[in-house]
C-alpha cells in the first residue's frame, strides 16, 4: 500500500510527484536534520556505552545479572512517560534550572532545543548500544588476552589490538540498534524539541496526522525505509568480515 500511494497522486494516477517534490531543500532539511541528530546520538551512546558494557563484562559473574538489570529496568517503563520525565527536568521551574538558581546561576532554557532532543535519544536508545557489546565482552576468550599478554603487550595494547577488534560485531549490532529508531523517532522532537526542531520522523507523522497527505507521507516513509535497509545491510555485511 505504501508503495502503491508513493508512487501515485490524489487521483491515484501513476507519478513520480511526490519524489520531486521531497528532493526540494525544504523537504531535505528535515532529512539532514534527522541523520544528524541521529549521528550524534549514536556517537555519544557509543562513547558511554562501550566503557559501561566494557565495566559489566569485567564484573564478577555472580554480579553481571544485576547489573544487565540497572540497564534494562528503565525500559520496563513506558517510552512516552521516560520522555516525560525529560519534560520536567529540563524545564525552566524544573529540576536542573532549581540547582542552577541555588548555585547563584540564571535559568537556561534548556527545554526544546536540539541539545534537548539528542539528549531525550541518548537516554532512550543508549541501553540498545550497550547490551550488545555488553553479549560480545562477556564472550570474549581470556586465552588471547592472556596470550597477548604473554607476548609482552601492555594492557592499553590488548585493548586496542585483542579487545576492541573482538568486540566490534557488538559495536556495528549496538550502532544500527541506535541509529535506525533514532533516524525515525518524533516522540522525542515533539515533546523536547517543541516546534523549533522538525525532524523527517516528524514530518511523517504530519502528513499522515495533521495535513491528510497520505500519498506524500508514504513517499518520505518510503525514503526513510530505504536508509534503514541501508543500514542493516551494512550491519550485516560488517558483522559477515568480522
Amino acid at each position: 500500500m505504501m508503495l502503491y500511494l508513493s508512487f501515485t497522486d490524489s487521483n491515484g494516477v501513476l507519478s513520480l510527484g511526490n519524489f520531486s517534490k521531497f528532493l526540494q531543500i525544504s523537504a531535505l532539511k528535515p532529512l539532514f536534520n534527522a541523520v544528524k541528530c541521529a549521528f550524534f546520538s549514536t556517537l555519544i551512546c557509543l562513547l558511554l556505552g562501550y566503557p559501561l558494557a566494557y565495566l559489566m563484562a569485567k564484573l564478577p559473574v555472580k554480579y553481571r545479572t544485576t547489573a544487565c538489570l540497572l540497564v534494562i529496568i528503565p525500559m520496563w517503563m513506558n517510552f512516552l512517560l521516560r520522555t516525560y520525565a525529560w519534560v520536567s527536568i529540563l524545564s525552566r521551574q524544573g529540576i536542573l534550572n532549581s540547582f542552577l538558581v541555588q548555585l547563584g546561576l540564571a535559568p537556561t532554557d534548556l527545554l526544546y532545543t536540539q541539545a534537548a532532543v539528542i539528549l531525550g535519544m541518548v537516554y532512550n536508545f543508549l541501553p540498545f548500544m550497550v547490551l550488545p557489546i555488553y553479549t560480545v565482552l562477556e564472550q570474549n576468550q581470556q586465552c588471547f588476552i592472556d596470550a597477548a599478554l604473554d607476548l609482552g603487550a601492555n594492557r592499553r595494547q590488548v585493548f586496542l589490538y585483542v579487545i576492541l577488534p573482538l568486540s566490534k560485531p557488538g559495536i556495528i549490532s549496538g550502532i544500527t540498534m541506535v541509529f535506525i529508531p533514532a533516524i525515525s523517532t518524533f516522540e522525542i522532537t515533539a515533546l523536547l524539541g517543541g516546534n523549533k526542531s522538525n525532524l523527517i520522523g516528524n514530518m511523517i507523522e504530519q502528513q499522515f496526522t495533521v495535513v491528510g497527505d497520505w500519498h506524500y507521507g508514504s513517499t518520505i516513509s518510503l525514503i526513510l525505509m530505504i536508509f534503514i535497509l541501508i543500514s542493516l545491510l551494512f550491519d550485516k555485511e560488517e558483522n559477515q568480515n568480522a
